[in-house]
């Protein structure tokens, strides 16, 4: 499938995933991450049901803090 995935486009193998097997897939390993499919945001419970699928814009950004 071909997404956006932070505003890079990106060739995923398979027709859909879930948000959490994209953040696996990706090696995303950051504790604190914020995602959105379509500018939705999708909260950590949902990303086990929330679906990518072909021509989606996937963001995945890592929060960080300072002081």
């Amino acid at each position: 499938m071909q997404i956006i995935l932070n505003n890079t486009p990106e060739t995923i193998p398979g027709d859909e995933m879930t948000v959490n097997e994209l953040i696996r897939y990706k090696n995303f390993t950051f504790r604190l991450l914020v995602t959105k499919v379509n500018e939705q945001l999708v909260k950590t419970d949902q990303r086990d049901q929330a679906k990518v699928r072909s021509g989606d814009r996937v963001q995945v950004l890592h929060m960080i803090s300072g002081g």
